[in-house]
């Protein structure tokens, strides 16, 4: 067992804490925000992830768990840090190491041990440990000796806690070789391979596999508008593609782009970083333009449907990123919503979890419905934009009671067009063939 302090107790962070509680490792998460901090000593995650508030009160129930807003507290005895502050994005699309800096020169005036490790867990550019071990250092109080520790994360909102303990794999890149066996054992009750490696390269390793799996979004985006133009089917045409091992089935799904809060950042910072170094990611900055051109595909489809979308009634169904969770950073959602109200639409909205989130960035902009019935009732037409199962097992026929004349734009594909003829409704997806009034 390890003494362990997060320092961030956001998503990654409470996620981080948690789960190392469970696997037996003394715990303190250590955040600014004292209304979260006393949520969460209650045992209420302030963000929902399944399964997180059953590990939050288990773990503080039996002790291996604290959190404090008290730097002094979190940090005095520590020996094992983990930083897991926000990196937001800038306006040139660079990172924004505020937070990083902030939490760096903290660490450094409350650290007393001889030895500390630090672990950074935020998603930082290439070469920001060395910054990091810098900033500690110039703000030491105490002698301590700091070694740094890459530690990237790979979860999945909505499924973070599954993701951490089935874990494709752990990466820690140090160039302390005592540093990175330590993090090594610490992970090690994870039960999945551990791949040591140096600092920068661990950094690279998170940038670069976000990069990839946006690309792999994007490239099959453009296909699905291909496939459109020839009649051909991208559901079958991603099948048959996925079976090649080469290749693969995972992010594969046509539908209106990536968003949230990893691939749209990552991908633009891992850009910047190249332009500072003046090494073109030409492929890169395609896969930024064709996900930013996606994200309209519904609404390009709804007005060569109506003619023009003012004064239409539209319900959009799903609002997080993705779903569940409540998140709705960088949600195509949020930029199909503020389209369609700048095109004259009256705008009425559901989510199973995100609808307070939206209201703090729409506000009055459009309504609120607290069910899908709400939502469609008397409506011109339908945008479904995140697939949540709620919304995949909803019944198509109640599309034709509710709706006037049900048109349905479904930017996530979530029925199948077998299913979808059997009823009387005209139903647009990605990348296969509309299906206009099937019966009437």
């Amino acid at each position: 067992m390890r003494n362990i302090t997060i320092v961030g107790a956001g998503h990654v962070g409470l996620i981080t804490g948690v789960t190392l509680a469970e696997i037996g490792h003394q715990v303190v998460c250590y955040d600014i925000d004292q209304k979260n901090i006393t949520l969460m000593n209650k045992g209420i995650s302030p963000f929902y992830e399944p399964d997180l508030n059953d590990l939050l009160k288990k773990n503080l129930n039996k002790g291996q768990l604290l959190f404090t807003s008290n730097p002094k507290e979190a940090l005095v005895d520590a020996e094992i840090i983990y930083i897991t502050v926000g990196t937001p994005t800038n306006e040139n699309g660079g990172i924004n190491l505020t937070y990083i800096e902030e939490a760096a020169k903290t660490i450094g005036e409350h650290v007393t041990k001889q030895e500390v490790i630090v672990v950074t867990k935020s998603t930082v550019p290439v070469g920001t440990n060395k910054l990091i071990k810098q900033l500690i250092e110039k703000n030491l109080i105490h002698a301590v000796h700091v070694e740094m520790v890459s530690n990237p994360e790979f979860l999945r909102e909505g499924a973070a806690i599954y993701d951490t303990f089935s874990a494709d794999r752990i990466i820690i890149g140090s160039d302390c070789e005592k540093a990175a066996a330590i993090i090594e054992e610490i992970n090690r009750p994870f039960d999945t391979t551990i791949v040591k490696t140096d600092i920068l390269s661990a950094e690279m390793i998170k940038y670069s596999s976000n990069a990839f799996l946006a690309t792999k979004i994007s490239f099959i985006n453009e296909i699905a508008n291909l496939c459109e133009k020839v009649g051909a089917n991208i559901e079958e045409v991603a099948y048959g593609m996925g079976l090649d091992l080469r290749i693969g089935t995972p992010f594969l799904q046509a539908g209106i782009g990536f968003g949230g809060s990893c691939f749209p950042k990552d991908t633009r910072a891992l850009l910047q970083k190249a332009t500072e170094v003046e090494q073109p990611l030409e492929i890169l900055e395609s896969v930024i333009k064709v996900n930013k051109q996606q994200r309209y595909v519904l609404i390009h489809k709804a007005k060569q449907h109506f003619g023009h979308l003012k004064d239409k009634k539209i319900a959009i169904l799903g609002l997080a990123f993705k779903p569940n969770t409540n998140d709705v950073r960088e949600s195509i959602a949020i930029d199909i919503a503020s389209e369609l109200v700048t095109q004259g639409a009256f705008v009425i909205a559901y989510d199973p979890l995100a609808l307070e989130e939206t209201k703090k960035i729409l506000g009055e902009k459009i309504h609120y419905a607290q069910s899908i019935e709400e939502a469609i009732t008397n409506t011109d037409m339908v945008f479904i934009t995140t697939d949540w199962d709620e919304i995949k097992e909803f019944s198509l026929e109640k599309y034709g009671k509710l709706m006037h004349n049900p048109v349905i734009f479904d930017g996530r594909n979530c029925y199948p067009l077998k299913v979808v003829s059997e009823y009387n409704l005209d139903y647009y997806s990605v990348g296969r063939p509309a299906i206009v009034k099937a019966k009437k």
